[in-house]
């Protein structure tokens, strides 16, 4: 077997398809992500974005397609399967528990057993806690402690204890849905730092995202999806204003890189 190298995609997606009853969500999508990019994932409402990244996450299996880690086809049928692989998901609504501390969040699903018998566990505090302020220490994430309460803490630093979590487990794919919704300016701020530190340490990540400035600003390489087809495929370039219109323009008809392809396929 050839080893993988840095121009081989982490991820690739091939011919991917999904319906659900007689609706075709996805339609023969092909998606690739390359070590330590940043791609942005973008389209209309039901466009297909959510579906695709649920199909690479193991919360939805194709109807037909093939996934490549690292050039080596693999088999995701649930969250689980995605996780061992390295792939994981940071959802909109962050899915922490508002009522337990910064350190239980990081670890929930995954906690540190001091001493087991049977049923009973007994959790190793200390560790999960020096682990996490080392975590939060490595990815510049600014909480002021991690026995603090998520349900204490701004939607800031929420998002990025969420993302700090999905990192916290030699994640190779972080996929992030709409990590700036509904956050303040400064908030999104604070999130694009972190998407940019993780790039830096060598992260390979998908955003899903409706604000296009965002993805202009952190992202490598855009993908437009439109009727669960993929219209677009290029790297972020020139200025804000015309990366939008260009961007728009695939997401509204008005443009299609692969209109041929799909005529073809129809």
């Amino acid at each position: 077997m050839t080893a993988t190298t840095a121009t081989t995609p982490i991820v690739e997606m091939r011919n991917i398809k999904k319906s659900f009853g007689a609706v075709q969500a996805l339609r023969g999508v092909d998606l690739t992500l390359m070590h330590n990019e940043v791609l942005g994932l973008v389209g209309d409402n039901a466009a297909g974005k959510s579906t695709l990244m649920k199909v690479l996450s193991g919360a939805y299996i194709p109807d037909e397609g093939e996934i490549y880690l690292e050039g080596k086809r693999v088999h995701i049928t649930g969250p689980d399967d995605a996780r061992r692989l390295g792939i994981e998901m940071v959802y909109q609504d962050f899915m922490l528990a508002n009522n337990l501390d910064v350190a239980a969040n990081i670890f929930l699903g995954r906690e540190v057993v001091r001493w087991a018998l049977g049923p009973i566990r007994v959790m190793d505090k200390r560790a999960m806690e020096l682990q996490s302020q080392q975590l939060l220490r490595r990815l510049n994430i600014n909480v002021s402690s991690v026995r603090l309460k998520v349900e204490h803490l701004s939607g800031g630093q929420r998002q990025a204890v969420a993302i700090g979590r999905a990192t916290a487990f030699n994640a190779k794919v972080i996929i992030m849905d709409e990590p700036t919704a509904a956050l303040s300016v400064s908030a999104i701020g604070q999130v694009l730092d972190l998407i940019r530190e993780l790039k830096a340490q060598g992260a390979s990540i998908i955003i899903i995202s409706h604000r296009l400035e965002d993805i202009h600003e952190v992202g490598d390489r855009v993908v437009v999806l439109r009727h669960g087809r993929k219209v677009a495929d290029y790297p972020v370039t020139g200025d804000v204003q015309s990366f939008r219109e260009r961007v728009v323009s695939y997401m509204v008809g008005a443009r299609d890189d692969f209109s041929k392809v799909a005529a073809e396929e129809d």
